[in-house]
């Protein structure tokens, strides 16, 4: 996997105009029924090392699935579909009637990035019944969206969306896709640099651009906006769109927050490289603020040649770097497991890659990734992880299946 930690102290560089969900979409349409293209509801086509650290327990087959999320008020699990539709998994099994579907609003197709990508619950939700949605609208644009509780908890209201954010996207590709709440109850959202090799219109160090972000608000409306927009945010005052918490990004198509770590909370961004490199990005949540992590000045820990901007003065390195190959295209981002999450798994960083599949665990530090192993399990077409309430993990398959990452018996 060529996987290269490196300490902050050095330099970063260079990765395709593709990202995690496109660069082998052609290839996975075509995955015979070995690779798990077919599996069913079964491990066909996942790889399990007997010797490995983790298990793997299929809920189900879904239509491209690329997130999981727990319900907060239920024990059910919500599986996120490209095409516009979530899930209910309840007691094993899928009901008929999704929680939430707005296909009619989505824009996918087999073969790009778009779609719905994922979803957040506010942190309220026994009370407010809220829930937000981040998907590709039919003209491309990404859009951050609410919806009320429907008739229970295990329906969303359809015709009670309330747009937040529409931001205009030039391309199919790099479109981020993460929402989640922070520990201090803000939302925070995860775009892509808008697509193009390179990113030739420097919008990731563009301050005055909400693309190549890491995006923070306050859900609640404001009043002259459909959200507020928290006072301690690094341009709430002016220098830059006052949404934007964190630049210099490609496409951070999934990030999450570390609660388990002494101190405090710390966020995780796994950013999709162009040629040369994917990274892992670690940093506290202060020390995010206002962080510029590079792109497209540099990629990993090397110079990118193609920035339109002066580098800047004082980039975030990552934690980790790896090689970008044939078999090794897309990092895909997870968690640091809690709670219910199997013992190999704990206090360490989840993460994989969509071209190999391979599911692998660190040690996050401010300063490098330690101890980097391989859970000894592959998971085909890899497209994102989720995790519940408790702590329990789950891989999905853009080929259908989700997964449950389970303890060695």
């Amino acid at each position: 996997m060529g996987v290269i930690p490196q300490p902050r102290s050095g330099p970063r560089t260079s990765r395709r105009a593709l990202g995690p969900l496109a660069i082998a979409l052609a290839a996975v349409l075509l995955l015979p029924a070995a690779a798990g293209g077919h599996a069913g509801h079964g491990l066909k086509g996942v790889k399990v090392d007997p010797k490995g650290a983790v298990g793997l327990k299929s809920i189900g087959r879904f239509n491209h699935p690329t997130y999981v999320a727990g319900h907060p008020t239920s024990p059910a699990v919500l599986v996120v579909e490209k095409f516009g539709k979530v899930r209910v998994v309840r007691k094993g099994k899928k009901r008929k009637r999704p929680f939430l579907n707005i296909k009619s609003l989505v824009s996918a197709t087999r073969l790009d990035e778009r779609g719905l990508l994922s979803i957040a619950f506010a942190p309220d939700y026994a009370s407010s019944g809220l829930v937000y949605a981040f998907y590709t609208e039919r003209g491309g644009d990404l859009v951050v969206a609410e919806f009320k509780r429907g008739g229970s908890d295990l329906d969303a209201d359809e015709g009670s969306q309330r747009i937040l954010l529409d931001i205009p996207h030039p391309a199919s590709n790099h479109n981020g896709g993460q929402l989640q709440f922070g520990p201090d109850g803000h939302l925070y959202v995860s775009t892509g640099d808008g697509g193009g090799a390179g990113d030739p219109d420097d919008s990731a160090q563009d301050t005055d651009s909400l693309l190549g972000k890491i995006l923070r608000i306050d859900p609640r409306p404001s009043a002259t906006q459909p959200y507020s927009i928290p006072p301690d945010n690094p341009f709430a005052a002016g220098g830059g769109k006052p949404e934007i918490y964190s630049l210099g990004l490609r496409n951070p198509y999934r990030f999450s927050f570390d609660t388990v770590s002494s101190g405090e909370p710390r966020i995780v961004i796994a950013d999709v490289g162009q040629f040369r490199f994917e990274e892992i990005d670690y940093e506290t949540l202060a020390g995010a603020r206002g962080a510029n992590f590079g792109w497209n000045d540099f990629e990993g820990f090397s110079p990118f040649g193609g920035a339109n901007s002066p580098p800047p003065a004082a980039d975030e390195k990552p934690i980790l770097a790896y090689r970008t190959s044939s078999k090794s295209c897309s990092v895909i981002g997870g968690y640091v497991g809690r709670g219910a999450s199997p013992g190999p798994v704990s206090d360490r960083y989840l993460y994989g890659d969509f071209c190999n599949g391979k599911l692998r665990t660190l040690v996050p530090d401010l300063d490098r990734a330690r101890k980097v192993r391989s859970l000894g399990v592959t998971v085909p077409a890899l497209t994102s992880f989720g995790e519940t309430q408790n702590g329990t993990l789950y891989a999905t398959s853009l080929n259908g299946p989700v997964y449950r990452l389970t303890r060695k018996r």
